[in-house]
């Protein structure tokens, strides 16, 4: 059997990531310069003369034209954080660098931090993954499905109908050669034409072309001047069904990777991360080495969440 490069990549290992981001000092001259690759900007009037405030945990620039101060933190996603940037880094390359994903027990284990505390630093951060990857629109050929996330609760309803089952689009892009580019996996209210069409207008390139089984509401794509084609599967397993085989074989590897990662789902208000984070992976699967410093990229450079705003989630995005 040919070796699969994609899985034999070289990654960024643990000594590699000791030497870049080791230190709180290293940790901090990354990240101001994934916020500013040029010099300084002021966030108010967008000067780029300040200077550097002493004696601070983190560092403080003050502005030379408005004399507004403003920290290497704020407004990011380590924004009013207690916790060393070296944690945080770690953390950040630990949930990028794993394949299918970890869960905040794990993080708590690896970071030495409470669980409360992984969790909001894991959810931070898949809210990151999830914000950078919405505004990509799916393009060229794509495969459509419909799924559900989650199981049945005890004494609650049974089948599609729980109220702990979340549905969602599972959609694939494919490459000239066939292949996989790019995946969607958004929540959504329901499987109606009215969902479908919202959906097909925020992720999906006019004129795409969509391949869907024969349920009716993704007919609605058309409502984002795309080509629909339907294929009426019925019975058939996806074994026997080679025009879906990617989208197929990515439901697979999401229903593997959330097993085996967090076992079981809980919390459907939480779908959307969850989902993203696979996505979010899985999209940039062949940039492993430069996978940390993207999401540092992403987080530098995302809206600041405290824990209210993430426990105030909607179900779907």
């Amino acid at each position: 059997m040919p070796m699969n490069r994609i899985q034999f990549q070289r990654g960024m290992s643990i000594p590699e990531f000791q030497r870049s981001f080791g230190t709180e000092a290293r940790c901090a001259a990354a990240l101001e310069l994934s916020r500013w690759p040029d010099g300084f900007v002021c966030p108010r009037c967008e000067s780029s003369a300040h200077c550097v405030l002493l004696g601070r945990q983190h560092k403080m620039f003050q502005c030379s034209g408005c004399r507004h101060q403003t920290s290497l933190i704020a407004g990011t996603v380590f924004e009013n954080t207690k916790l060393p940037l070296t944690l945080w880094f770690l953390g950040l390359h630990l949930i990028c660098q794993a394949k299918t994903g970890l869960s905040a027990l794990a993080l708590k284990r690896h970071l030495g931090v409470s669980y409360p505390t992984a969790w909001l630093m894991h959810h931070k951060l898949m809210r990151v993954m999830a914000a950078r990857d919405d505004c990509h629109l799916l393009r060229g050929q794509v495969q459509m499905d419909d799924a559900y996330l989650g199981g049945e609760r005890a004494g609650g309803k049974p089948g599609r109908g729980s109220e702990n089952k979340v549905p969602f689009v599972a959609a694939v892009s494919l490459s000239e050669n066939g292949h996989p580019s790019y995946i969607k996996l958004t929540p959504v209210q329901s499987f109606s034409t009215a969902e479908l069409g919202k959906w097909a207008k925020a992720h999906l390139a006019p004129g795409t072309s969509v391949l869907s089984d024969g349920l009716a509401c993704f007919a609605a794509v058309t409502q984002a001047d795309c080509v629909h084609e339907a294929m009426v599967v019925g019975a058939l397993k996806p074994r026997d069904l080679p025009r879906f085989k990617w989208v197929n074989t990515i439901l697979g590897n999401l229903k593997t990777s959330l097993a085996g990662c967090h076992h079981a789902f809980g919390y459907a208000k939480y779908a959307a991360q969850y989902l993203a984070a696979f996505a979010y992976r899985f999209n940039r699967r062949y940039k492993l080495q430069n996978l940390t410093l993207g999401l540092l990229f992403d987080a530098a450079h995302g809206i600041p969440r405290p824990l209210r705003s993430i426990r105030n989630a909607e179900t779907c995005c």
